[in-house]
């Protein structure tokens, strides 16, 4: 297999409650095109996160970076993985939002599928976006001034959404492609 993400780091913030599908796939997706991948995390180095497949506890996974050591320059995208616990506990986090909002000051890819563009709201990065996300989040997304629509991935400038694990393949696609060519979803 071609190596198309060699030398390309990726942060994956995430916490307890992470939906290990959206966890697992982008990841191994990355990591088998040669992108080095840190699971980033409120949590220390070591400790380990509790994934779910939707409500029935799944692995666990160890952090590989605490978020406040956590360096945004060191990244090429930053991926937020949904399940409903992990963003939401994520944004009671000032560490984490603060993380998610330098990274976007950075101008590179900053990916959110299922409910992680809760984090992107708490964030303020969502005005005068359009995304996709779990149905769940569309007034949210509306109330926080974005645009939402039912799409398995949208792009709007560096930001790519989703909606589920179903449409890993196509989010992975978009990712790739992102940050492979960096002008491939505009800036």
């Amino acid at each position: 297999m071609e190596k198309s993400l060699q030398g390309k780091r990726v942060a994956m913030l995430l916490t307890d409650g992470v939906e290990q599908a959206e966890y697992e796939g982008p990841r191994a997706f990355l990591e088998e095109h040669g992108a080095r991948v840190d699971l980033v995390s409120p949590k220390k180095p070591g400790e380990r996160i509790q994934a779910f497949n939707h409500l029935t506890p799944g692995a666990q996974f160890p952090v590989d970076k605490a978020v406040s050591e956590a360096r945004p320059e060191e990244y090429d995208a930053l991926v937020l993985p949904g399940g409903v616990a992990n963003p939401d506990q994520l944004r009671l986090s000032p560490e984490s939002v603060g993380f998610v909002s330098r990274y976007a000051q950075t101008g590179r890819p900053l990916a959110a599928i299922c409910h992680g563009p809760w984090l992107l709201i708490n964030a303020g990065l969502m005005s005068g976006r359009h995304v996709t996300s779990w149905p769940s989040l569309e007034t949210d997304i509306r109330n926080a001034g974005g645009r939402w629509s039912d799409e398995p991935v949208v792009i709007d400038g560096r930001f790519i959404t989703s909606r589920k694990p179903e449409d890993i393949p196509a989010f992975n696609a978009r990712l790739e492609d992102a940050l492979r060519e960096p002008t491939a979803v505009g800036v």
